[in-house]
């Protein structure tokens, strides 16, 4: 395994880095966050740079990368915002399980308008009594000749309420079976009649913003019905690898952030005539800061670059999944702790920061979920 980048990938990281200089200040990132909006010129700058056709293939118009190219993309993107990340790597979550579970005419279909950010993908699984259990999802799809009619509820749906939104809608159509074979994937605009979106006021990620989905007597084509029917199931296997990696390598970019920022401050604040970071308290906690987020990088490269090498990586990535979102919230706690006032100050960034990563594990599987799913794939699963 290689630890540094290519030359393609060095340059990628730097334009990208660039174009969140450029597009994304500092100062419009505060505003978006007070204002609960999204920068929708930041997401064309996004599509326009074709960072929403890195993860697809040459043949459907894409730029054939790899996970760790991906991974490089949501990294940089997170050290401004993992917010703002939730709507690019959602639709490209959702968007690759079209790739991979759709037919030649929904893949024709689909995947260009994703590219192309005239739509954006937002996956609708969660419920009011489904969250880490899946098998209790209730929202249903019944058969109405060439129609679905889909009668149900779904929360905490990131990016559904965005500006031309899909909702990749995970539904029953099968009630006398596991849910397993019973569930399905359709993919429901958000305007669509019979679909109510309300955005919740959530404590971070409120750009993205987090949303309560109604829907009512919902008319969807079969033509909107990915994997065929009863294969929803396979359809949320298929993506879950690519959803983890993107998340903890959102998070990684993320605590990177937090950490510069709290390195700046202790060199910058003065007291008892000195910066604090000379302090060995203070010194020994940026120091411990640091070395968990390198060893979470480098749980979320390895991962990254086992699944470009075509290998089964499940593993590897709900362990860096699961350290990188614990490693992100702690080092925002600390971070708060060593700006103190000024880390909770609205003025400031930290608090933004702080705010953001709570969510990190709980959002795309607890870190409760995470730790069954290893202790079950080191054979200690119950039977």
């Amino acid at each position: 395994m290689e630890f540094g980048f290519t030359e393609e990938q060095d340059l990628l990281r730097e334009s990208v880095i660039k174009l969140m200089e450029r597009h994304a200040p500092p100062e419009l990132i505060r505003q978006h966050d007070r204002e609960r909006s999204f920068p929708e010129d930041l997401y064309k700058a996004w599509v326009d740079a074709g960072l929403l056709r890195l993860a697809f293939p040459e043949q459907y118009g894409g730029l054939g990368g790899s996970a760790i190219d991906l991974s490089i993309v949501v990294y940089e993107l997170s050290r401004v915002s993992a917010d703002l990340t939730m709507a690019f790597a959602g639709s490209i979550f959702c968007g690759l399980n079209v790739w991979r579970m759709g037919n030649e005419e929904q893949k024709a279909y689909w995947l260009p308008k994703v590219m192309d950010g005239e739509v954006k993908l937002a996956i609708g699984i969660s419920e009011p009594a489904a969250g880490s259990d899946v098998g209790a999802l209730k929202t249903k799809a019944e058969r109405e000749g060439d129609h679905y009619l889909v009668n149900g509820q779904k929360l905490w749906t990131t990016a559904a309420g965005l500006k031309n939104s899909v909702i990749s809608t995970y539904v029953r159509t099968d009630r006398n079976v596991h849910y397993r074979k019973g569930m399905s994937l359709l993919l429901i605009d958000n305007d669509m009649p019979g679909v109510t979106v309300r955005k919740l006021d959530m404590l971070g990620r409120r750009c993205a913003g987090t949303n309560e989905v109604f829907l009512q007597d919902v008319r969807v084509h079969e033509s909107r019905l990915i994997g065929g029917e009863n294969r929803g199931w396979d359809c949320l296997m298929a993506g879950l690898q690519s959803e983890r990696a993107t998340s903890a390598a959102s998070s990684c970019g993320a605590a990177q952030a937090i950490v510069d920022l709290a390195v700046s401050y202790a060199r910058e604040r003065q007291q008892f005539g000195q910066p604090i970071g000379s302090f060995q308290s203070i010194g020994h906690m940026l120091a411990d800061m640091q070395m968990a987020l390198d060893a979470a990088c480098l749980m979320m490269w390895r991962a990254a670059w086992l699944v470009s090498q075509n290998k089964d990586a499940l593993r590897e990535i709900t362990m860096a999944k699961l350290f990188a979102a614990e490693t992100y919230v702690n080092v925002a706690n600390q971070g708060v702790q060593i700006m103190g006032g000024y880390g909770l100050n609205a003025e400031y960034d930290m608090q933004r920061y702080y705010r953001d990563a709570r969510s990190a594990t709980i959002a795309a599987g607890t870190s409760e979920m995470q730790r069954n799913l290893i202790a079950g794939l080191m054979g200690l699963k119950a039977k």
